[in-house]
């Protein structure tokens, strides 16, 4: 009973990464360069899968240790939301990298991929924070960079650049 919060997380999580990934299915193709992923997004996807694979790995531990069986997942004792926000904060030390972390993913990433989005015309670009909640924020992160570098390498291959007239 106590793993359905981790597989409802797993299966939220993938969903929301297809439904960004479906909403951005122009991107997806080669570039007109026959590339099919440049070298900046290999380097994304390589921390983005590394960050849900050792988030996933403590989560898994943290729900096995801390699990009290007919308890809710999301409130109570045991392995619930609030005893993970809770042990985020047993000392100066992890308290300084907790309250980094969700300025981080709370705030910052929802105003930089929101704003960032619309501007560079995405769709539905408040999906980046809420994959965030159920892969990783460091996840939902890469992924808005991820899409946000196609973007602008498709855009580059369809515009002329720029010239600007020699300085005197």
């Amino acid at each position: 009973m106590y793993l359905i919060s981790l597989i409802v997380h797993a299966v939220l999580g993938l969903a929301v990464t297809l439904w960004i990934l479906a909403e951005n299915r122009g991107l997806l193709g080669a570039y007109p360069d026959g590339k099919r992923i440049g070298a900046l997004e290999l380097a994304y996807w390589v921390i983005g899968l590394a960050s849900v694979i050792l988030g996933w790995y403590f989560n898994v531990r943290f729900v096995l240790e801390y699990h009290h069986d007919g308890l809710n997942p999301l409130w109570g004792e045991g392995a619930s939301w609030a005893q993970y926000i809770y042990l985020m904060f047993p000392n100066w030390a992890a308290d300084s990298a907790a309250q980094d972390y969700t300025i981080l993913n709370v705030l910052i990433l929802p105003v930089m991929s929101i704003t960032g989005g619309y501007r560079k015309g995405l769709p539905k670009p408040w999906l980046f924070f809420v994959s965030s909640l159920f892969t990783s924020a460091a996840f939902g992160f890469v992924l808005y960079l991820i899409i946000a570098e196609r973007h602008r390498r498709m855009n580059a291959s369809v515009t002329s650049p720029v010239v600007l007239p020699p300085a005197h």
